[in-house]
């Protein structure tokens, strides 16, 4: 500035032509002229700078942004400028709207704009933590493996909402499972035996209960095992909140954040509350889900077809395959129920209950306990059935199943067979030179009648021959080259005749094989199958239960 106040300033009249409504503006107006000096400013602005008076250096009284726009302005600009300029004056935020007269003065009109970024501010934070929850929860909602939603919601945590998370799940024991995450860093998961209670509000959050505020937990006295490994302490800050789950609590978040000049503010712990919120709801899911698929595991198990092997010098073999791929049960299964010793007939059991998918195989299951339940009196088939078919007309279930019984029991080199059809498709017998017959048992269904009728045959099979026992699922799979053809008993017949003298498991796979071949992509029944074999060995060894042949042969 080269001049004084004195002489730059002039008359608040002299030379305006911006006109006189300047002085009632409801925001603050300074005219300055060229030099920076204020010539006059109305009472909005008085109000806003109590000691500006009219020959005053603008400098005197405004912060340095407005001054150098000055300059800049009143060094050539002529009109308004495009861009309103903007900075915050005595705690207060505002937009400077220069004006330039003809005589070089420059009129500032100051627009108060704090609450409107203010506004602002808090609409892009809300839209922020919108995007964090949304992002939060589809990212949580997309793994249903509990260990790796706590590294996730300790991970997201740290990096959205503090310096360091440290994830609490429900006690295991004595111990809690913990998850630590900082800003940047890997989540770690850990058990250790801990004490909920020297951590404020925390055993209230295990619990369900709503947090305690922030400004209640002093820093100072957190324990030891709440930073994580590689936290920049020490801690200015904590929020404990509650994972709130599916009737009960997901355990609790504890977030911390490092120094003191940057503290939790009201606002934070809303949507901390909020974060935990949508966290706990996975992770509730997550468990939910992890304990129904353990159930769901233990029960299958139950209701799967059981694995087969040689029994007291016999072969058995068998083969399902559920309606739909995605399915491991249905209404086929099959059963070996092995005699106590070499002089005890085993057992063989293969049905067929109406219907597909879970609802069939629970009633397979019930059938499957049934039987075993009956095995005392297997030397009866008649007796068996005829409890068995008591058991399921009194049942809620309204399916009723087709059976075929086989009672097996190996003399020297050959087995004696003793089947018996309940409503079943007959067994088949390969002999050893390829023919294949058919077992002429007949039978009514099970579930479905007052009483049930059936027929027991007697048969042996000599070394190299097999039994085959199977479900309608494989002689009308539809299929073929146009697609709409049953495989037939007279396909089946022609496969078995070229399984002579294989073991049990290769005639199984071969007529699977044939049978998913002959289908292709069509849609099918549930298929099962069950091969009994003699083997091509000598007289029977038993050792520990179990068959071992020597290899010398006899008849």
């Amino acid at each position: 500035m080269s001049s004084s106040p004195s002489t730059s300033a002039r008359s608040p009249d002299a030379g305006h032509t911006v006109g006189a409504t300047w002085t009632d503006a409801p925001c603050p107006v300074l005219v300055v002229d060229r030099h920076g000096g204020l010539v006059d400013i109305n009472g909005a602005a008085r109000k806003l700078l109590p000691g500006a008076v009219s020959g005053d250096w603008l400098y005197e009284h405004v912060p340095s942004w407005l001054c150098d726009a000055h300059q800049r302005v009143g060094g050539g600009l002529r009109g308004t400028h495009a861009e309103p300029l903007s900075g915050p004056i005595k705690e207060r935020h505002f937009e400077a709207h220069p004006t330039a007269a003809d005589d070089g003065d420059v009129v500032w009109w100051l627009v108060d704009d704090t609450d409107r970024r203010r506004a602002q501010t808090a609409l892009t934070d809300a839209q922020t933590r919108t995007e964090i929850l949304s992002e939060v929860s589809s990212t949580l909602l997309s793994t249903l493996n509990v260990p790796r939603c706590m590294e996730v919601t300790a991970a997201m945590a740290a990096e959205h909402l503090a310096d360091a998370a440290v994830l609490v799940a429900p006690p295991k024991g004595r111990r809690h499972p913990l998850t630590y995450a900082t800003r940047g860093g890997p989540a770690t998961q850990v058990t250790r035996l801990v004490d909920v209670s020297g951590v404020p509000g925390l055993t209230e959050a295990l619990q369900g209960f709503p947090p305690v505020p922030a400004r209640w937990i002093n820093p100072a006295d957190l324990p030891g095992w709440v930073t994580p490994d590689g936290f920049a302490g020490p801690v200015g800050s904590v929020i404990v909140a509650p994972l709130p789950g599916h009737g009960v609590p997901a355990g609790a978040l504890i977030l911390v954040r490092a120094g003191t000049e940057q503290s939790f503010t009201e606002g934070e712990e809303v949507f901390a509350r909020l974060f935990a919120a949508r966290a706990g709801a996975a992770l509730s899911a997550a468990r939910l889900y992890s304990e129904q698929a353990t159930v769901t595991a233990t029960l299958m198990r139950e209701l799967l077809p059981p694995p087969l092997s040689s029994v007291n010098g016999v072969e058995y073999a068998g083969g399902y395959r559920a309606a739909k791929d995605h399915e491991r049960v249905g209404g086929d299964f099959y059963d070996v129920h092995p005699g106590s010793d070499p002089s005890q007939d085993t057992l063989v059991v293969l049905g067929d209950v109406a219907g597909k998918g879970l609802d069939a195989a629970v009633l397979t299951g019930k059938i499957r306990n049934t039987l075993h339940a009956l095995l005392p009196l297997t030397d009866d088939h008649q007796r068996v059935l005829d409890l068995l078919n008591g058991a399921l007309l009194t049942s809620r279930h309204t399916r009723f199943a087709t059976l075929v019984l086989a009672s097996v029991r190996r003399r020297g080199s050959r087995a004696r067979l003793r089947l018996t059809s309940a409503g079943h498709l007959p067994p088949l017998i390969l002999r050893a030179d390829g023919t294949v017959e058919e077992v002429p048992a007949r039978g009514t269904l099970v579930g479905a009648l007052p009483a049930v009728t059936a027929h027991t045959v007697e048969t042996v099979l000599a070394p190299g021959e097999t039994c085959l026992l199977y479900t309608d699922g494989i002689t009308e799979a539809r299929g073929g080259p146009l697609g709409d053809e049953f495989f037939g008993e007279h396909r089946l017949r022609r496969a078995l005749s070229e399984c002579a003298g294989l073991p049990a498991e290769a005639v199984v796979e071969r007529v699977q094989m044939l049978a998913a071949h002959w289908l292709g992509a069509g849609r099918h029944d549930d298929m099962a199958a069950v091969a009994i074999s003699v083997p091509r060995t000598g007289p029977l060894t038993v050792v520990n239960g179990r068959s071992r042949a020597r290899n010398t042969s006899s008849t």
